[in-house]
């Protein structure tokens, strides 16, 4: 070797040395920066110690009375469960889908993070996505609870600060507990816990193994495979986890083949027709809540909500009530199709592409393909054909259109009542005798005729309470949610008509009246001082009156001039008074129009009123809440806060019940209230409210009808369950002629208490002590005599009742005839005298003497 080329190895050896200090020199630089940079980012980390006292937002869940759970109020829907608590199949689905190696690493996979930057450089280098940083479940946790989601290196190197911070503070146990509480699993579900319920319906402990590799399968990407959209990509995804979980030795091969045979059977969470049912009362129970606790503690709070709600008086109540719109909208003219698409087209295509009117419900769009004599073809949106028939056609010829034409065309789209029959598809073969293999093999056909619908323009509202509680047990504040929030139960301010004449009679009593007190039916004018003006009410036939007749009779018939006689007599102040003090108005003017029911309030509160004459005269205050209790169990509200020193026992031992002092405030005497009670069971055995008697039950109720007839009501009542209906327009008109609260209200009244009381005793009324039953001709009040058309029970204070002693303080008429007819002479003929009604006038049909109007005339 040359002295050159030794000199130059020399040089190039040195240079080596010295490029290679220099590396070191800049790699010990670079670490020491990386150190400080690593130093001043932990410096300014969240602290990972107060995940201990974490407490991640929780859903707060609504129970009815019976148990049943009826909506969710959430943010973050997410039930925690504690790791204890969690089945082990349903850890190690998600240890071997998302971090294998959990249970051995100390918050860092190496491995994993080399291969994820890796990958990150291959997807910087083809052009975007995001990077992968092979996260481990403590870094997931770090990065869900305690820092962003930014795709930056700054955020996965303070990830990895807190998980290893979190190993050295956690169990691996606890670090599984946040990370699975945590979790985001699509469709608003946080948390194995939640998701379990949302897709599933069951608890965690429920869950089968296919089930728990599904959870698994959401972690990484719930949205790419949405078991509602993407079932196939979801099924692909939970085999492999099945695959890793018998790689990991958690399952064997026949438990992962078991799981792979069954299908996806996912379902949706709290829908249904008693779910719709009680939508009114969720949003107003919600509004009440935000009002108590704030909107923060309903929907990350957890709250445990105990509702009065029963779930099968609610879905009656809403099915008599649409039944009753229904039935009221169909004797009124058909408004038309909602849509005209062409007939020659793709029809399915066109319906696809349609928006149906708000509160269809389960009904369906159809366009009429063919008219004949006896009915119309239908297309559906699915291709197939239903028809309907020629007495829908009839009804929908009150159409008239804009080219003058009457009822339907071709090419016209409308909404049908359609019952559809499950059927197998032709050739499709089930796996197993009886078992449907997946939802294609079976589809449902039409039946081959449908009804004709359209959503109602009139809105109604029905209320059900119990009287000596307050709990509501239903309510429905319109014809569909989904056509109009607005509920008209507690936010509908109309006027009551006559169903406010148990109120006017009811302060009567408590001024000297009784039951069979006779008063004079005739035209009736009276200066109003307050409105300078002349009133004169007319009853519901209008220039027709019925002479001398009893209170009993007067309220059973709705008469409007007995009513105003008797307000005049005891004055309105009493009246308003009275009214007042069962919750009906805060201040109600003592003008005399008032007492047939002019003064505008809400069902919500008529049926508070209603309530306190059927428990004897105590108030009612409604409530839609039993409990309210925080997260941790704590009770934040209850309703009924009576103490109760024997009510802990474990079981019953077979003694009578704790009696519960009764802190109720009496309204009225118990005999007047029932007097009413009693008035009104007339009103349904001989009175405007007759259709009732078809649920054979012990009833009684008001019907109420107001001028023009623009709004009916009905409130009625069995011994243990009030009901309040109206019906109206929103934007007031009138319902039509003879549509009164006995036409319109009843009905619905009817409907509902043949389903809320079939498997109910027909109990009778309760009696309170001190009432003195008599019997008594029905016509005159007197007692009765061989000539008594009919004869019936009559409730009366002691002393007041026919046969006793007469005294000048409480023994009158304002019609100039003694109470009770004691000093009658009973050898005159009753009929000279114009009291009793005629047969006929008693019997008159339901659409003659159904009602009668009130308001200011």
């Amino acid at each position: 070797m040359t002295e050159q080329a030794t000199k130059k190895r020399f040089l190039t050896w040195k240079l080596a040395r010295r490029v290679a200090l220099a590396l070191v020199i800049l790699g010990l630089l670079a670490f020491l920066a990386v150190a400080v940079y690593v130093a001043v980012l932990a410096r300014d980390l969240p602290s990972h110690k107060r995940l201990a006292s974490y407490e991640p937002p929780i859903t707060s869940r609504v129970h009815a009375g019976d148990g049943t759970l009826i909506a969710e109020f959430a943010e973050e829907h997410r039930v925690f469960v504690p790791i204890e608590s969690i089945p082990d199949h349903v850890v190690d689905a998600f240890v071997a889908a998302e971090d294998k190696k959990f249970f051995e690493h100390h918050g860092l996979d190496y491995v994993g993070i080399l291969r994820g930057a890796i990958n990150s450089a291959k997807i910087k280098l083809t052009g975007g996505g995001n990077l992968q940083g092979g996260s481990t479940i403590t870094q997931q946790v770090a990065k869900n609870m305690l820092l962003t989601r930014d795709q930056t290196i700054q955020r996965k190197i303070k990830e990895a600060i807190i998980a290893r911070r979190m190993e050295d503070a956690f169990t691996k146990d606890e670090i599984l507990e946040l990370y699975l509480n945590e979790i985001y699993l699509g469709v608003r579900a946080y948390g194995v816990g939640s998701a379990a319920l949302i897709y599933f319906n069951k608890s965690l402990p429920e869950l089968n193994l296919s089930e728990a590799a599904i959870l698994a399968s959401l972690a990484k990407a719930p949205s790419t495979v949405n078991p509602y959209r993407r079932p196939e990509r979801l099924l692909a995804r939970r085999n492999y986890v099945l695959g890793r979980m018998v790689e990991d030795g958690y399952i064997t091969q026949e438990e992962a083949d078991n799981a792979r045979a069954m299908p996806l059977e996912v379902t949706e969470r709290l829908r249904g027709p008693e779910y719709a049912a009680a939508t009114y009362f969720v949003q107003e129970l919600r509004k009440q809540l935000i009002e108590q606790y704030g909107e923060e503690a309903l929907q990350r709070g957890g709250l445990s909500i105990r509702t009065t709600i029963d779930t099968r008086l609610q879905l009656a109540a809403q099915e008599a009530l649409q039944t009753g719109l229904e039935s009221y909208d169909r004797r009124h003219n058909y408004r038309g199709p909602f849509a005209t698409v062409e007939a020659n087209g793709d029809v399915p295509a066109q319906i696809e592409e349609l928006t149906l009117p708000p509160g269809y419900g389960s009904w369906e769009a159809g366009m009429v393909s063919k008219i004949s004599s006896d009915g119309a073809t239908l297309v559906l949106k699915d291709g197939r054909n239903t028809s309907i028939p020629k007495e829908d056609i009839e009804w929908a010829r009150s159409f008239t259109g804009d080219d003058g034409e009457k009822g339907l065309s071709v090419g016209d789209v409308v909404l049908a009542e359609v019952t559809r029959t499950e059927q197998k598809k032709p050739g499709a073969q089930a796996e197993g005798e009886g078992q449907k293999a997946n939802e294609d093999v079976w589809i449902y056909v039409p039946d081959d005729v449908s009804i004709l619908r359209q959503v109602p323009e009139v809105e109604g509202a029905i209320v059900a309470l119990d009287p000596h509680t307050g709990r509501v047990l239903a309510m429905v504040g319109g014809y569909s949610f989904f056509k109009s929030p607005f509920n008209r139960v507690t936010q509908a301010v109309r006027q009551p008509g006559s169903s406010f004449k148990p109120f006017v009679y009811g302060a009567a009593l408590e001024n000297g009246y009784t039951p069979s007190t006779r008063i004079l039916d005739a035209p009736f004018v009276y200066y109003d001082e307050h409105t300078e003006e002349m009133w004169k009410p007319q009853n519901y036939s209008e220039g027709r009156s019925y002479g001398e007749v009893t209170m009993r009779t007067a309220l059973e018939r709705s008469f409007n001039q007995v009513t105003a006689r008797v307000a005049v007599d005891i004055g309105m102040p009493a009246v308003s008074e009275f009214s007042e003090r069962f919750g009906l108005y805060d201040d109600l003017p003592p003008y005399p129009a008032m007492a047939l029911g002019s003064g505008e309030t809400t069902p919500w509160r008529m049926a508070r009123g209603y309530a306190a004459f059927v428990n004897g005269g105590k108030e009612v205050t409604p409530t839609l809440l039993d409990r309210v209790q925080d997260r941790h169990g704590d009770t934040l509200y209850k309703h009924d806060t009576r103490p109760c020193e024997d009510c802990q026992a474990l079981e019953w031992d077979g003694e009578q019940p704790p009696i519960l002092p009764d802190t109720r405030d009496q309204l009225v005497d118990p005999v007047i209230a029932y007097q009413v009670v009693h008035m009104l069971e007339g009103v349904v055995e001989r009175g405007t409210a007759r259709r009732a008697r078809r649920v054979g039950k012990p009833l009684a109720g008001k019907t109420g009808t107001t001028n023009d007839y623009f709004d009916a009501q009905f409130y009625g009542f069995s011994p243990d369950l009030v009901v309040g209906i109206w019906v109206g327009f929103d934007s007031p008109k009138t319902l039509g002629v003879g549509e009164a609260g006995g036409s319109v209200g009843a009905p619905i009244f009817t409907d509902f208490m043949e389903k809320a009381l079939e498997d109910e005793p027909a109990l009778p009324f309760r009696i309170p002590p001190g009432v003195r039953l008599v019997r008594v001709d029905h016509d005159t009040g007197d007692l009765p005599t061989a000539g008594s058309s009919e004869v019936i029970v009559e409730a009366f204070r002691p002393g007041t009742e026919p046969g006793a002693v007469f005294n000048e303080d409480t023994d009158f008429s304002i019609s100039g005839s003694r109470n009770g007819g004691s000093q009658r002479d009973d050898t005159a003929d009753p009929l000279d005298e114009g009291l009793p009604l005629e047969p006929s006038e008693r019997d008159t049909p339901d659409d003659v003497a159904d009602d009668n109007l009130s308001g200011i005339y």
